[in-house]
């Protein structure tokens, strides 16, 4: 029986965040947080340029990225304790910038709000405790399916910023020219992120951040260096903007509806995935401080989206820190004061090219749809949905018309096979309420 030192003999930091009784140390938490930085501190580069492409202020959103990455983390770490870091959602922010506001032609003031709207929507549910019952009561083909779709999405999404996919009125797309500098640095992006992600290389992103920035910086007269350190630019322009006069129109009730959705499948598959990696979870996928960190996630999203920058979620990346030994919150603490940190280094953001994020996109698009193996094929009320959720995302170019095609498609295709036991009240009520939106809206 493994008898640990008196309490007296302890630290603070180690009674606190209960070191010896997790196998752990100060030392092997630091190296986790540094570690897990490490693996996402891509967002504070990505994440502006993406919401800079839907009219935003990038170095404000860059600070404000930082900031609320920085809160949420510590917050995880200080109040929950566990070892899970957040940041801003890289699904949730292409489908703000290319689809709200590029596509529908929504001021990013008002998609804000509407992701503010999907953020809070989870809080409630996270309160009321209905967010693990609709989890448990959406048909695991929908979930794979609108996993997939997302990252089919954020694949094209990807492709279109390197000019790699280009629009066609002949045939609607093709390829671009593979000559010229965002084609080629875009590709080179994905094959660095992939291959080194194949070979155990956590920090697989940013490195291909560093050498495609680098590389087209040498050949590409756009990309200008502008320096490493600055104060921060003021973040006023972002901060606190949501438009609340046009949110309630009934036809934008299905978008705030899949924000809801989408955080509620990342963030919820996340927190089991890095607590089973780290050894908190039981068998049913309970784990320590489980409803505070669900607060904390949904709460730490809708002030994201108060500060302009996107919704926040769990980080997968997380894991990262889990695998070299982080089991506490003190991993996740380390996380947040390193990503307040880099609150000063506003003057890089200006140099990555957006082509530099290419790779990022299409992997994030490999890893979301790495589970469409696990859809039953050989049924065709399981494959059905599921395949048309995922396709109809990056073809309609909207994540809502994914999930509402996707519910109807499944209600319907088990009604008419006789497959009743399969129907739950969430997927039913989900399909009515998205048919309904397609008859009178």
């Amino acid at each position: 029986m493994t008898t640990y030192p008196s309490t007296t003999k302890r630290s603070l930091l180690d009674r606190y965040f209960h070191f010896q009784e997790n196998k752990t140390s100060l030392k092997t938490e630091l190296i986790a947080s540094f570690t897990t930085f490490i693996t996402m501190v891509y967002i504070i580069f990505v994440n502006p340029k993406i919401l800079g492409d839907a009219a935003m202020d990038s170095q404000a959103v860059f600070v404000t990225t930082a900031l609320i990455t920085g809160i949420a983390c510590m917050a995880m770490g200080i109040i929950a304790r566990l070892p899970i870091a957040l940041a801003p959602g890289m699904g949730i922010n292409a489908y703000f910038a290319y689809v709200l506001v590029g596509s529908m032609g929504l001021t990013w003031q008002t998609a804000m709000t509407l992701i503010f709207m999907g953020a809070t929507g989870l809080f409630l549910l996270s309160i009321f405790r209905l967010r693990y019952w609709m989890i448990a009561n959406i048909p695991f083909s929908i979930r794979i399916g609108v996993s997939s779709g997302c990252g089919l999405l954020i694949t094209l999404i990807g492709l279109h910023n390197a000019h790699i996919i280009i629009a066609d009125p002949d045939t609607m797309v093709r390829l671009g020219d593979p000559t010229s500098v965002p084609f080629m640095l875009g590709c080179l992006s994905f094959l660095i992120v992939a291959i080194l992600a194949q070979r155990g290389w956590n920090s697989s992103i940013l490195i291909s951040f560093v050498l495609v920035t680098l590389v087209g910086w040498v050949i590409d007269p756009e990309v200008v260096y502008h320096g490493i350190i600055s104060l921060p630019p003021d973040i006023s322009g972002v901060v606190g903007q949501l438009d609340f006069n046009h949110i309630f129109e009934i036809s934008l009730v299905g978008i705030i509806l899949s924000v809801m959705l989408i955080n509620l499948f990342e963030s919820s598959g996340t927190f089991i995935a890095v607590t089973d990696k780290a050894g908190l979870a039981d068998e049913n996928g309970r784990y320590p401080n489980q409803q505070l960190s669900l607060y904390i996630d949904s709460a730490s999203s809708a002030l994201g989206s108060a500060m302009g920058t996107s919704a926040v979620t769990a980080y997968v990346e997380s894991a990262s820190g889990v695998a070299v030994g982080g089991r506490t919150g003190m991993m996740a603490l380390g996380v947040g004061i390193l990503f307040l940190c880099s609150v000063f280094l506003s003057p890089l953001e200006k140099m990555v090219p957006l082509y530099a994020t290419t790779g990022a996109l299409i992997y994030i698009g490999v890893l979301m749809a790495s589970d469409l193996a696990r859809v039953k094929w050989n049924d065709l009320t399981e494959a059905v949905p599921a395949f048309v959720a995922m396709i109809m995302m990056p073809f309609s170019f909207t994540i809502t018309e994914g999930i509402a095609t996707g519910f109807i498609t499944f209600v319907i295709m088990k009604v008419c096979c006789g497959k009743f036991k399969d129907l739950t009240v969430c997927s039913v009520i989900m399909a009515i309420l998205f048919l309904a939106r397609y008859i009178f809206i």
